[in-house]
């Protein structure tokens, strides 16, 4: 029986991975910014409802959602690479069909007929986003504990500023190359960042050394000796149950939902909130978003650093009070100036949350990471998908005020957060002096 790790024919390393996982993310998650910036152009030319547009501009999160919760448990069997591709294939079927579709109708054959056709296939191009948890799982397998929140910092925070980039682009792209012009580049964009994921990456290596023959055993231990010190627990279904039952979890999906799926929201829903209720130009707007979109995602960097050092929950308070802060503002302001920095104050404070929700999980549930991290960034992706409708209705029963109260909601869900995180760190502080008494006190 081989002896060591030199014995084996195994592919990469931590660095090579973190890479690999953050390319593949960054051009997934592109897919969030895929209609925000043309939104008005598809109400017009389909002559949809606000609450029918922020559907269709929500739709690429739909699916990508929901398809994190088991691909993101599947990584506790194969390590992540094999429903990574999967979920960045399904991304390029539905933006094939949704460019395909624009090239044979828009702008003159464009009708409401077309918006169910339109939401499956933009709904279908969003399932890259769903290799969030896919890579959390497969990046946390590679890293020590310590290096948690640096690594997943890094991996979601360059691999987010994506959306925030095309928001940016697309605008330009469309006085460049025309309206179908932008989304074939996009498209093929998109089949350059899945051949680079597909070419740099690689499972951890336990995952390698299984597949290579060994004993789950032995495998773990050759592993371990090389560094690895995260490993799945069961199948992905035990994994999702298991998780399932920890109510940490919950408390994880409740805050990722506000603050991730609330960031991923404002990305779809800010174009609009622009240009409707501020007056701003489509190129303009892009690029207010665009860098937006850009902070709040680079932020996660150090805030996953920070959250390594005084902890997650503290950082996790910290981050939801500057979101209330931000969204008191947004809520009773109209000045274009005033909104940035609103905008940027509230990104802040979600990107550094998102940063240190995703700190907690392997501290929070080692046993089940794969299956957290699935719950937790599938469910909390949704609000991406819930919240734009939701605002979209506040507009039409409020007029256009309704743009500026809308973010009262996110005032509220701030302070529930407040208290999800009270009750995480209530609960770590008992369990640490419960195991800090000498035993018969």
């Amino acid at each position: 029986m081989p002896n060591s790790m030199d014995d084996f024919n195994i592919d990469g390393t931590p660095k090579r991975a973190l890479t690999a996982a953050t390319i593949g993310f960054f051009f997934g998650a592109a897919a969030v910014a895929l209609l925000s910036p043309a939104a008005t152009r598809f109400q017009s030319a389909m002559d949809l409802s606000t609450t029918q547009t922020g559907f269709l501009v929500s739709a690429p999160v739909l699916l990508g959602s929901l398809l994190r919760i088991p691909f993101g448990a599947w990584c506790d069997k194969n390590g992540g690479r094999k429903p990574f591709l999967i979920l960045l294939g399904l991304s390029i079927i539905g933006m094939a069909g949704f460019t395909t579709l624009l090239v044979l109708y828009y702008p003159d054959r464009m009708d409401a007929s077309l918006y169910p056709a339109f939401f499956v296939f933009a709904a279908l191009s969003g399932c890259g986003i769903g290799v969030f948890s896919v890579g959390v799982s497969q990046t946390s397998f590679w890293y020590p504990n310590d290096e948690q929140g640096f690594a997943l910092g890094v991996y979601g925070g360059v691999g987010n500023i994506a959306p925030g980039i095309f928001t940016f682009l697309i605008p330009i792209l469309f006085a460049t190359f025309g309206f179908t012009g932008s989304y074939i580049a996009w498209f093929g964009l998109l089949l350059v960042g899945v051949a680079a994921y597909y070419v740099l990456s690689a499972d951890a290596w336990y995952f390698q050394l299984q597949r290579q023959g060994l004993d789950e055993a032995v495998a773990r231990e050759r592993a371990r000796e090389a560094g690895q010190e995260i490993f799945p627990e069961g199948t992905p279904l035990e994994g999702l149950i298991k998780s399932a039952k920890i109510w940490k979890t919950w408390a994880l999906v409740g805050g990722y939902f506000f603050t991730f799926g609330g960031f991923l929201a404002l990305v779809t829903w800010l174009p609009t909130y622009y240009q409707q209720y501020l007056g701003v130009g489509a190129q303009t707007a892009g690029g207010l978003v665009g860098v937006f979109t850009i902070f709040g995602s680079l932020i996660r960097v150090p805030a996953g650093s920070i959250a390594d050092n005084i902890g997650g929950e503290e950082t996790a308070a910290i981050s939801m009070g500057i979101v209330l802060a931000g969204s008191l503002l947004l809520a009773f302001i109209q000045s274009v100036p005033l909104a940035f920095f609103g905008t940027l104050v509230v990104g802040a404070g979600m990107g550094i949350n998102n940063a240190a929700l995703f700190q907690k999980v392997p501290e929070e549930i080692p046993e089940a990471v794969s299956g957290a991290s699935g719950w937790i960034g599938g469910l909390g992706a949704f609000g991406g998908f819930v919240l734009p409708p939701i605002f979209g209705t506040i507009v039409e029963l409020m007029g256009p005020v309704g743009y500026a109260r809308g973010f009262l909601l996110y005032g509220l869900l701030a302070a529930i957060g407040l208290g999800s995180v009270y009750t995480l760190y209530r609960s770590d502080s008992r369990v640490e002096t419960e195991e800090s008494q000498p035993v018969g006190s």
